[in-house]
């Protein structure tokens, strides 16, 4: 089966247009993620400017793969203010994760975040057909497990010491997904949040 399940196109809504990856978006990027500071923080997988080229490339380079990368870019100023993509794209099974996500701190808890996941589930499960999107997190990234919940994902459990984060410490993953049957339900409370 065809591993580029998922094909690469720009998302667009209201307040976002998501950007397939590309090495010219290296720069926004590097200069997003000073806003907040948030490769510092111990439980997060974000990179810091001096990583984005790298990082970048790493995720171009999962396309190979079926995986799909997004810059994403607010409407309102122009800007890039962040990234997020599919991940572990499983043509097969017809599922894939989301992911990879992180902003510059003045846009979180915005309509940008909740867009961007409207836009990324709407595609995978109106336009390809997926029964199922899964999102992972480390277990004390609370940030990230509140928004996950906020979008109505279930909780599926725990992955204990699942990864070796780049300090040595040992994540716990938590794991939650959204189903097709609940998609028209989840779709409904993020729409209704935008407005």
């Amino acid at each position: 089966m065809d591993n580029l399940w998922i094909k690469s196109a720009a998302l667009a809504g209201d307040f976002v247009v998501l950007e397939p990856l590309q090495l010219d978006h290296v720069t926004a990027l590097a200069e997003a993620v000073t806003d907040g500071e948030a490769w510092k923080l111990w439980f997060a997988n974000v990179p810091s400017p001096e990583q984005m080229q790298s990082y970048v490339e790493q995720a171009i380079a999962a396309s190979d793969n079926g995986d799909i990368a997004y810059a994403v870019r607010s409407k309102l100023t122009g800007q890039v203010v962040g990234t997020t993509r599919y991940y572990q794209v499983d043509a097969k099974h017809k599922r894939a994760l989301i992911g990879f996500t992180w902003y510059a701190a003045s846009v979180r808890r915005t309509a940008i975040n909740t867009e961007c996941k409207l836009l990324l589930l709407q595609n995978l499960f109106e336009k390809y057909g997926a029964i199922a999107a899964e999102f992972r997190t480390h277990f004390f990234n609370q940030p990230s497990r509140a928004a996950i919940e906020r979008l109505g994902a279930k909780l599926d459990g725990i992955l204990r010491h699942h990864q070796i984060m780049p300090d040595g410490s040992l994540r716990d993953t938590v794991v939650y997904s959204i189903i097709a049957a609940e998609w028209p339900a989840v779709k409904a409370k993020l729409m209704s949040k935008m407005r």
